[in-house]
């Protein structure tokens, strides 16, 4: 059993870092802030091969493994949790659904420029009412007369980079009397008639990723774009979602890192009745308990990339690696966040550090792409077999 980074692996993380520490860190509490979606570093990442780590160089990506895209998300997710989102999205998400299940056509039309971060993508599965009951969801796509087109209506929620995407992976019933066995899945170019961006979500973290609903009214859809055969969409989602798990732990762990890392510092120069915190035993179990969590979660992320690359090349599902990842790398940031800020005090609690963004964005890790009891149910029915 070998633990070590390969040389290649080595050299994607430190030029991740030096960026996110370099050009993100600095603009991350003005997004924040704002809510401003960051154009200008995402426009960086892409061309630095991180819009597009596990898409082969042929389609304009940097060909990398699963545990190159862990080591990125990580290093991204230290400086800020929002551009992580984005990345992440756009590699899981969006161009990993296209790149399995798509044509070849497809692949150099729609993930091409997304992975050289020409433009960004999106994904569309969220409906108001289905969210971990992913088969309720209502828009649908009803395929014309001739043939040529299918016709889609309904409204998605909670997407990311909803209103700055150009291409959107959108699903919709098209048979619905299967219920999920009736979903199928679309390519959306958003500068077409019937595209509309509905409300901006007003987010307690990840304030600058740009999440709203949007609307499909009447859009003509090209049968060309339907991805994968009629049907096949739940399927497709679900897939999606094993690979987007193992993103989400490892911006989990990235979070956690950061403020696990502030809380060291900060544990060894503030002094109170004379001594630095670090030196009282209270303070010390803190630290203990997040170093802890922190490397379990790591680990456990890191050998759900590893099996992923395995897996897939036997054809089989990372889905119980991938979910324990992603429940207890979240689980560990709510927990070390919490921490750290009770570890700071009252500048904790203040806007002064980036404490408090912290631990405001670690809390969605245990909520999208999969809540910590969707990921226990998953866990539990892949172990037993039960339904």
């Amino acid at each position: 059993m070998d633990f070590a980074l390969t040389e290649e692996q080595e050299m994607i993380r430190d030029a991740a870092r030096e960026f996110a520490q370099k050009e993100i860190a600095p603009v991350a509490a003005h997004h924040d802030e704002t809510g401003e979606f960051p154009s200008e570093t995402i426009a960086m990442a892409g061309q630095l091969g991180f819009m597009g780590i596990e898409v082969p160089e042929e389609y304009g990506g940097a060909g990398l493994d699963a545990v190159g895209y862990a080591l990125v998300m990580e290093e991204i997710s230290a400086a800020d949790a929002a551009h992580s989102t984005i990345v992440s999205v756009n590699n899981s998400l969006y161009s990993s659904g296209i790149l399995d299940n798509g044509s070849e056509e497809q692949k150099h039309k729609y993930v091409t420029p997304v992975a050289t971060g020409e433009v960004v993508g999106a994904y569309a599965l969220t409906e108001p009412q289905s969210g971990s009951d992913a088969g309720n969801i209502r828009t649908r796509a009803v395929l014309a007369a001739d043939g040529s087109h299918y016709v889609i209506n309904g409204k998605k929620s909670w997407i990311t980079s909803g209103s700055v995407a150009r291409f959107i992976v959108v699903f919709a019933k098209t048979d619905p009397e299967q219920e999920s066995r009736g979903v199928s899945a679309f390519i959306i170019d958003t500068e077409r008639d019937g595209f509309a961006c509905g409300k901006t979500e007003p987010k307690l973290g990840i304030r600058a990723s740009a999440t709203c609903e949007i609307e499909l009214d009447g859009y003509r859809c090209p049968v060309e774009d339907r991805l994968g055969p009629e049907g096949a969409g739940f399927k497709i989602a679900m897939g999606v979602l094993d690979a987007g798990r193992i993103g989400i732990a490892a911006q989990a762990v990235g979070i956690a890192r950061a403020a696990y890392e502030a809380s060291l510092d900060y544990a060894r120069e503030r002094k109170a009745f004379g001594e630095p915190i670090g030196s009282f035993q209270m303070i010390q179990a803190k630290i203990a308990d997040m170093k802890t969590r922190l490397e379990a979660a790591r680990l456990l992320t890191l050998r759900a990339a590893w099996n992923k690359n395995r897996a897939k090349a036997a054809g089989l599902r990372n889905t119980t690696e991938a979910c324990c990842a992603k429940l207890f790398a979240s689980e560990a940031a709510m927990f070390i966040t919490h921490q750290a800020v009770q570890i700071h005090g009252g500048m904790g609690y203040s806007r002064e550090l980036p404490l408090e963004r912290y631990f405001r964005d670690a809390k969605i890790t245990e909520i999208y792409e999969g809540t910590s009891e969707i990921q226990r149910m998953v866990i539990a029915r892949q172990e037993t077999g039960l339904r």
